[in-house]
């Protein structure tokens, strides 16, 4: 009787944690053009970005993040339908910030998600990729370069490297 009285606690505590957690959503709507073995293609993303925790007693935080993004297949005739794929992705992971809200740099963020992805491409060629941005938002606004890459864990590495613009809001 113990053992399922103490996991529905620990269940309830984790419940209760991810409401928290989880309150106030920020949504980022962004667009931009991916960049892989010389080619461009159109990529487009939506994220939710939750509330920030410190670490500690530190100036770093931590947000909870999810991301669903696009990337458009290319027709590049030397690779045949080896990068034609259009690619979906569907992230989680965290954003982290350095500062207070009202430091300058504090608009200066690092985000880091492990996804998992449908079609496959020469720049990403597993189901599981690792999504990594640095960037700068505001308000309003967002700006970011985004790397999708598989590590090098199963196939081919080229990965995408995108440039970001999107405007962000909290509903």
């Amino acid at each position: 009787m113990q053992s399922p009285l103490l996991r529905s606690a620990v269940a309830l505590a984790l419940m209760g944690i991810s409401a928290t957690t989880l309150a106030e959503p920020r949504i980022e709507i962004n667009g931009g053009r991916s960049y892989s073995d010389s080619y461009w293609s159109n990529t487009a993303w939506i994220e939710g970005i939750w509330s920030e925790h410190a670490f500690g007693n530190s100036q770093y935080t931590w947000s909870p993040a999810v991301s669903l993004g696009f990337i458009n297949g290319r027709n590049v005739s030397k690779y045949g339908n080896a990068v034609s794929d259009d690619v979906w992705l569907l992230g989680g992971g965290v954003r982290m910030r350095y500062g207070s809200s009202g430091d300058w740099y504090h608009h200066l963020f690092w985000t880091s998600e492990i996804a998992a992805q449908s079609g496959r491409t020469l720049a990403l060629s597993s189901g599981g990729e690792f999504v990594n941005s640095i960037g700068w938002t505001d308000d309003h606004w967002t700006f970011q370069i985004r790397h999708v890459s598989n590590a090098g864990i199963k196939g081919s590495n080229r990965g995408e490297t995108m440039a970001l613009v999107g405007v962000a809001f909290n509903p």
